[in-house]
């Protein structure tokens, strides 16, 4: 911002010249003439000068009132180059969902910073319907996850798909159900825990046909308990008699948490989800999204998932 609009600004809210010029470690003289010179390029007075200090003329008001603007706008703007500067800097901003993570993302991660530690890389955990609404907003420059089911905002991203994944039925060590295989009624006939987010600002994204939480078989107990936390339904699930539905690519994970896969048997229907990269369409030239979704691909790649139907294998 203009130093002399700097000097006016400070001698307005100070209230007199020696306040502003202690505050500006400037001379009061250097001040004095910095005012003269812009009230002379004015042709107006813009303080009315008293042995109590200043104040300002009708013209002065008007300039205080228009400069306030500008260092506002002055500083928005240097607030603004300053975020991209650090986005810049910091490489790339992806999110993910649990799985994902477990799986492979994080060994990415330290990959990458590894090799640029200068540059690292923030990862936003979470549900496909909260990590799109990020990747609407700009807060992230992809995501990697399920297929989003009656998705409302299909011409605004890319969606690149990479393999099959499926749901898998989870319940504490000890549970009846883990004695033997399960039909899907059996399983659901306990109470159900799910990890999804419950907010009505992420409904718009979906069609009103759209279903966020799992269909459940007739006589079902029902979804008795859901959280955006997985680590909540892990908590919930440790201390209830419940199921929770998620993908069989985190059994390891949930395993090691003392949480375990309930097998079915065979010829009971499996609710199966293509999982992929979500890219904002512009960006798909960007170098940086590139780059992360080939690193991506490959360790997806490597899982060696039944291929998406309509997909090359």
């Amino acid at each position: 911002m203009d130093k002399v609009l700097e000097h006016f600004l400070a001698i307005a809210e100070a209230g007199s010249f020696l306040a502003a010029a202690e505050t500006l470690a400037v001379s009061q003289p250097a001040l004095s003439y910095s005012i003269r010179k812009l009230e002379q390029s004015l042709n107006v007075v813009l303080f009315e000068r008293s042995s109590r200090g200043v104040r300002l003329t009708e013209a002065g008001e008007t300039l205080y009132e228009n400069a306030m603007i500008m260092r506002r706008l002055y500083g928005n703007a240097l607030g603004r180059i300053e975020r991209q500067r650090v986005k810049a800097a910091h490489g790339i901003s992806i999110g993910s969902g649990y799985s994902s993570w477990d799986l492979f993302l994080k060994d990415i991660v330290m990959a990458q910073f590894r090799a640029h530690p200068d540059a690292p890389i923030h990862v936003s955990l979470g549900s496909a319907l909260r990590c799109m609404a990020q990747l609407l907003a700009g807060d992230i420059s992809l995501f990697i996850g399920n297929q989003i089911p009656g998705f409302a905002h299909a011409n605004a991203v890319e969606f690149l798909p990479m393999g099959m994944s499926r749901d898998g039925y989870y319940v504490r060590a000890g549970h009846p159900l883990l004695e033997a295989p399960r039909s899907l009624a059996e399983i659901f006939a306990w109470p159900s825990v799910v990890a999804v987010p419950s907010e009505s600002r992420l409904d718009k994204l979906q069609s009103e046909n759209a279903r966020t939480l799992p269909e459940l078989p007739q006589g079902s107990y029902g979804h008795a308990f859901t959280s955006n936390s997985l680590a909540v339904c892990l908590d919930y699930l440790q201390a209830a008699d419940a199921v929770l539905t998620h993908s069989v690519l985190l059994g390891p994970y949930l395993a090691r948490q003392g949480v375990h896969q309930i097998e079915t048997i065979p010829g009971e229907p499996e609710r199966a989800w293509p999982l992929g990269i979500y890219v904002v369409t512009e960006a798909m030239g960007d170098a940086k999204v590139a780059q992360m979704v080939e690193l991506i691909s490959e360790q997806v790649r490597a899982l060696d998932l039944p291929p998406v139907p309509g997909q090359p294998g």
